[in-house]
């Protein structure tokens, strides 16, 4: 075996590093590279109940701290991450290519800025309320299973874990085990922040094990998952059996939709980069542009143009910014679709099917770019999960709307034109998120899909009370 770091030699139940109750590991591999680079352990059923049993025994504590101390930890949660950056940032790049640059930037900066956030939201949070005669009360729901993806693994478990321990909940994670480096470093930030052992337990594993195990626990009282649709539909089964809460944050196909009235420069260069960061790799990417079809030329033009500047190559050097992609199946998966292009008829005007030149070694995919698509292809209505752009022409301002709103999915998209227009048409889209001329992102927001990309929404207030039971006393 190669170069071997961040490896975990148990589950984290309790407070400590526990031995696992199977000898079996699961091997991390550098996309990079192909090298070995740690292990962790396979996790089983049994050790699932371990860290359930560790935090149920941990929530009535937890429960019963006052909403100010809990918020004082992640707090502290959010500062041990910051003063962690260069070594989380170094194991993200390791376990699933992300380039460094955006490892000590995004795949940091994003986790932070949730933990901050909703620390300062529990100071005026309305934990309870008169309505009439009856006092309203947000409770903790209880035992929370957190179950997470490969793509932001921080900012995924930051996202659930900031919230739930807010609400007073105890949290049970699995980390995918693709990228399940950070999870032992975030486990240790938790105890030096001052979480009380037990409160947050970490399982690592397989989702067929370990992912059915929690979903159908009968004392997890909530599943919070962010992952595919299809492994969203499984997780829904298997916890209906207990009827547990469910926030799932699924997948996505966002739609940039370019008007008449908008800058084209801004729209092209922020929709290649919706469609090109973090590899494509992303749930709220852009990979369709939407364009007047009188424009597709002149627009074409700007899209190749931008994307001849985004370097693909070794993740750690800095000049980087597409890296390989997650792993060599996920590479043959997104080549795959590439070629499925090309054989139904779009136009390809950058990029193309195989690896690029002198990266024939690693998971490296080629950044695509097709014109002329037809908006019902596979390339157009199926999560492809990597750096390929499909401009689509429409004629009219209402087709433009239709094809938007066409795929089972509906997590974000973008509008850019005259600034009331690009509302007007935002107002239209089944979407959960909608960014106009290229808004800031708001971590106070809530973040969440319509349709097939899930239930329930991130950040926020109303992210916040996805974790919270709401109990009615009537005086």
């Amino acid at each position: 075996m190669t170069e071997q770091t961040h490896t975990a030699t148990g589950h984290w139940i309790n407070g400590e590093v526990v031995p696992a109750g199977s000898a079996e590991t699961i091997t991390v591999v550098n996309p990079a590279n192909g090298e070995i680079v740690a292990e962790v352990p396979t996790g089983t059923a049994a050790d699932v109940d371990r860290a359930v049993a560790a935090a149920r025994a941990a929530f009535p504590g937890w429960a019963a701290t006052p909403p100010a101390d809990r918020a004082a930890v992640v707090r502290r949660i959010g500062e041990g991450i910051q003063a962690h950056s260069e070594e989380i940032a170094t194991a993200i790049t390791a376990e699933m290519g992300a380039p460094l640059s955006l490892s000590r930037t995004a795949q940091i900066g994003f986790p932070v800025a949730v933990a901050q956030s909703f620390a300062a939201l529990a100071a005026d949070f309305g934990w309870t309320e008169e309505i009439g005669n009856s006092l309203v009360v947000r409770e903790p729901i209880g035992v929370v299973g957190a179950i997470t993806p490969w793509n932001f693994p921080l900012q995924q478990i930051v996202s659930k874990l900031a919230p739930a321990l807010i609400a007073g909940n105890t949290v049970v994670f699995k980390p995918s085990e693709v990228a399940p480096l950070t999870a032992r470093i975030l486990a240790e930030v938790t105890a030096e922040a001052g979480l009380p052992a037990g409160v947050f337990n970490v399982v690592y594993g397989t989702g067929p094990v370990v992912g059915e195990a929690i979903s159908a626990h009968p004392d997890i009282d909530m599943i919070s998952f962010t992952g595919s649709t299809r492994a969203g539909r499984r997780i829904s089964a298997v916890a209906a059996e207990t009827v547990k809460r469910l926030a799932l944050e699924l997948g996505g196909k966002g739609a940039n939709l370019i008007l008449d009235d908008a800058d084209l420069p801004k729209a092209v260069e922020t929709g290649v980069m919706m469609a090109f960061s973090n590899g494509g790799q992303v749930c709220g990417a852009w990979p369709r542009m939407l364009v007047p079809a009188s424009r597709q030329d002149e627009i074409v033009a700007l899209a190749v143009a931008t994307a001849a500047a985004y370097t693909v190559g070794d993740p750690t050097d800095e000049a980087t910014r597409i890296g390989p992609m997650s792993s060599e199946a996920h590479r043959e998966k997104v080549n795959g679709y590439i070629e499925r292009g090309i054989a139904d008829g779009a136009t390809l005007v950058f990029g193309g099917p195989g690896k690029p030149e002198g990266l024939e070694k690693g998971a490296y995919v080629r950044p695509t770019i097709f014109a002329n698509v037809d908006p019902n292809s596979a390339i157009a209505q199926e999560e492809i999960f990597g750096p390929v752009l499909t401009i689509i022409p429409y004629a009219d301002e209402d087709e433009a709307v239709e094809i938007a709103n066409s795929t089972v999915y509906g997590l974000t998209s973008g509008v850019f034109g005259e600034p009331e227009h690009a509302l007007a048409v935002a107002r239209r889209l089944r979407a959960g998120q909608v960014d106009i001329n290229g808004a800031q992102w708001n971590p106070l927001a809530p973040f969440g899909g319509y349709k097939q990309s899930g239930n329930g929404r991130e950040f926020g207030r109303l992210g916040l009370e996805e974790f919270l039971e709401t109990k009615s006393i009537q005086r």
